[in-house]
């Protein structure tokens, strides 16, 4: 059976005045928390990736582009955070909200067919990719947008200097055989890393790197699958000498072990990469711990988190996204109509 289409109606119904607003209560936006750039990356990300855009999944490309030009400094940091006002506030980083947009704003530039959003978006990242992080997922995060730019810009000499830089960071022994992953603790996004490693080993032609990424890649999904289903590190983490806490499972990790999944499977042709794409449908579709849909049909916005109460059935901008993203993946293996 073929994945759902990906529903951008909640999302659409969360834009404020300057972009999408990170949270909700149930299905309506809360306009008081304000935005973040972490969120209007992913906007960004996914808008980029569909393949046939309508007006308005353009319209929201557009908008995250200018949102991510007005958070940027001039040195190419950004400020993740933007109250209601439109106030941007706090430290200038090169945390995640930095390797983020670069990952959204390289896939932009390698996507996007409307030239004029093309060359705003490869601005952004050109002033961006000079910035280097000492956070390895926010340097795996810039590195795929790197290896988005590469893939259609193969002189751009600031994507491989990033690629270099974070190939040092992200080019870790694992810990052991029992817990063949390169930190003591499974923390957030955990599948980015490998899937880093994978786009280092193919753009470097490093078989160990590229090896490497595929060994991770493949220890976590059999780490986070029980009973024939995904069963996610919570939001507390796991570490490699304590018991696993099952709950609070959030959809951001099921967004990213897709995604590499997706990449595995481009990269190698392997069909369990196929099989773990499927798991992290299922997983939104009710194929979890609790048997329950992860998502809200009629408005079509994701549900925050699985907890040990039940469902947190809000909607805010950030679960809403990881399950679009979910979808959209799945559904670009499905033959163009």
């Amino acid at each position: 059976m073929n994945p759902p289409a990906p529903n951008f109606g909640h999302l659409l119904s969360m834009v404020g005045p300057y972009g999408v607003y990170e949270h909700a209560k149930f299905d309506v936006a809360r306009a008081q928390d304000g935005y973040r750039v972490d969120d209007m990356a992913r906007v960004l990300l996914v808008a980029s990736r569909e393949r046939r855009p309508r007006a308005d999944v353009l319209e929201l490309a557009q908008n995250a582009l200018c949102f991510l030009a007005d958070a940027q400094t001039p040195n190419g940091t950004f400020v993740n955070r933007r109250d209601e006002s439109g106030r941007f506030f706090g430290p200038a980083s090169s945390e995640d909200c930095w390797g983020r947009s670069l990952w959204a704003l390289g896939t932009a530039v390698a996507r996007l067919e409307d030239t004029d959003l093309v060359t705003q978006a490869l601005l952004l990242f050109e002033r961006g990719v000079q910035v280097r992080s000492t956070w390895p997922r926010s340097m795996a995060y810039a590195c795929l947008g790197a290896s988005e730019v590469l893939s259609v810009k193969r002189a751009s000499e600031g994507s491989r200097a990033l690629m270099v830089a974070a190939l040092a960071m992200l080019d870790r022994a694992t810990i052991s055989e029992d817990w063949q992953w390169p930190e003591e603790r499974l923390s957030y996004e955990n599948a980015v890393l490998p899937q880093a490693l994978l786009a280092l080993g193919s753009m470097t032609g490093n078989p160990r790197v590229f090896q490497d990424g595929i060994s991770q890649l493949g220890w976590l999904l059999a780490v986070e699958t029980s009973r024939g289903h995904l069963s996610l590190t919570s939001s507390r983490g796991r570490h490699f000498d304590l018991r696993h806490e099952q709950f609070d499972q959030q959809p951001i990790e099921v967004a990213a072990l897709c995604d590499a999944c997706s990449r595995a499977l481009r990269l190698t042709g392997d069909q369990r990469w196929a099989r773990g794409i499927d798991d992290c449908v299922q997983w939104f579709l009710g194929r979890n711990d609790y048997g329950v849909m992860m998502f809200d049909p009629l408005t079509g916005g994701g549900y925050d988190g699985l907890t040990e109460h039940g469902i947190n059935l809000n909607q805010g901008a950030e679960s809403t996204l990881a399950m679009i993203a979910t979808l959209q993946t799945a559904n670009l293996l499905q033959p163009v109509a």
